[in-house]
């Protein structure tokens, strides 16, 4: 009977203890979390440096350069091509007179001969020291055409045929003047056909332009009967032409550039420079009419 007793009690006492522990709240767990990682620094590029790039060109080169400028931003982002077209007679005075300027492309040899120390004194009779050495390349080849109006209402249908009405006939013809390279060609045509240019003039038969686009106008309005211009403007005006001026009459047309001592941006002008040599942008060129040299 007493172990009964005692066993009642364990019983009793435990279940006691049993219902004291479910009172007490429930122990909280913590788990330990990972400290918050620091942020990572990300290395970044300085921004580039925007680039101002002036080009002086002949203003034959003015609707290929454009073209090629929107190619050229694709690769060159950075760089702003500001173009400075005219005659290469007329830019080479501005760059010798002070002019900002980092690239000369030219429609002929003489005008960078008289900025360029190495051409010698027999051509750069000023003693001009422009041309950034080692940079100047012969980068393109042109033809002389001699173009007339749309109809052709005098009839002319060459230099050869030029050459007999200018002494003959009453026609007005259209050239460029003497210190613009496509002024200099057509003079060395008129002398090839034994022309004097003097008497031509006084006599009211030449009128001058003082670029090649000018002449090119003065053909396409009709304000003229023929008139000489590079093959690349007649093309680009779609002007008819009636004949091509050989080596023999006037010499090749070479298209020098060089990158100048005066530059403040020497190699972003060297390396479009060296892209106007690339395929693609010889390909803007060639669709024109000029030839790679």
């Amino acid at each position: 009977m007493r172990k009964v007793v005692i066993l009642v009690l364990v019983i009793l006492l435990a279940l006691f203890v049993v219902a004291c522990r479910s009172d007490e709240p429930p122990v909280e767990i913590v788990v330990p979390t990972e400290k918050p990682a620091e942020p990572v620094a990300v290395a970044t590029e300085p921004p580039v440096e925007e680039i101002e790039l002036i080009v002086f060109a002949a203003a034959s080169l003015t609707e290929t350069l454009e073209e090629i400028a929107v190619l050229y931003k694709e690769s060159a982002p950075n760089v702003n091509l500001v173009f400075n077209f005219d005659s290469s007679g007329t830019l080479k005075t501005q760059i010798q007179e002070g002019a900002a300027c980092d690239l000369f492309l030219s429609a002929g040899q003489k005008q960078v001969d008289q900025l360029d120390i190495s051409a010698g004194s027999e051509v750069n009779t000023e003693n001009l020291d422009f041309v950034l050495a080692g940079t100047r390349v012969d980068l393109l080849e042109n033809r002389v055409t001699l173009c007339v109006p749309e109809g052709n209402p005098a009839e002319i249908s060459s230099f050869a045929d030029l050459a007999l009405k200018l002494a003959d006939e009453e026609i007005l013809f259209a050239m460029g003047n003497s210190d613009v390279p496509v002024g200099q060609y057509t003079q060395k045509i008129l002398t090839y056909y034994d022309l004097d240019e003097e008497v031509l003039a006084r006599s009211g038969k030449i009128t001058y332009g003082t670029n090649v686009k000018e002449v090119t106008t003065q053909i396409a309005e009709a304000s003229v009967s023929c008139g000489v211009v590079y093959c690349t403007d007649a093309f680009s005006a779609g002007l008819e032409i009636v004949d091509y001026a050989t080596a023999e009459m006037c010499g090749r047309i070479i298209y020098p550039a060089a990158v100048l001592n005066i530059s403040e941006n020497i190699e972003a002008a060297k390396a479009f420079l060296a892209f106007l040599g690339t395929s693609e942008a010889m390909a803007v060129f060639e669709n024109v009419g000029f030839a790679g040299v």
